[in-house]
């Protein structure tokens, strides 16, 4: 009998896995905040043009509490929704994490294999941006959207689902043999 520690004579002992590692932390395009970025300039100019310039007092507050409102709707929710969604590929898996109130956090591991297609519009395709479907045979694909060097984001999902796969079928092979090894050893104390 062995404990944990322990080897058996003769026996290997499985590698140990690799340590995951990230390899690439990616958010939507920036591109989606250039018009809230427009506005938050345009609401700020208009704001210190007209303040204090108005006849009554009621009508300098009225513009301060709307500017701020939307700067409060159209910049600073749009700001928050592109900061609050993130897509981390590891050398293990993929991670899209998405929400504000409610965190939501998918994975996907690269072991488990899986399609991967590029779907660019002519705007994407300006920006070399796209949206980057992972299909791995669930109800619905993980949709890695608008990401920036969405080609380049592809041919590294390939290369680290296929490094993975040969890995696993490395171990798989390993735990194999150490299974007829054992076998022998076992056999042979007899």
């Amino acid at each position: 009998m062995t404990y944990q520690g322990e080897s058996m004579p003769g026996s290997r002992a499985p590698a140990p896995a690799p340590a995951e590692q990230v390899v690439v932390r990616l958010r939507r395009h920036a591109r989606i905040l250039f018009w809230p970025s427009l506005l938050l300039v345009a609401c700020c100019g208009v704001t210190g043009y007209f303040a204090g310039e108005l006849p009554e007092s009621w009508q300098n507050l009225a513009l301060l509490g709307s500017a701020a409102a939307v700067v409060l709707l159209l910049w600073l929710l749009p700001l928050v929704a592109w900061l609050s969604r993130r897509y981390t590929i590891t050398t293990r898996r993929v991670i899209v994490r998405h929400g504000f109130f409610v965190r939501v956090r998918q994975e996907l591991l690269h072991s488990r294999g899986y399609d991967v297609t590029v779907r660019k519009s002519w705007l994407q395709s300006a920006f070399g941006s796209g949206d980057v479907h992972v299909n791995a045979g669930l109800e619905k694909p993980i949709v890695l959207r608008d990401v920036p060097n969405a080609d380049l984001v592809q041919k590294v999902l390939h290369d680290l689902m296929e490094s993975n796969q040969s890995v696993m079928a490395a171990r798989r092979q390993q735990e194999q043999s150490l299974a007829t090894d054992q076998t022998v050893i076992w056999s042979q104390q007899r």
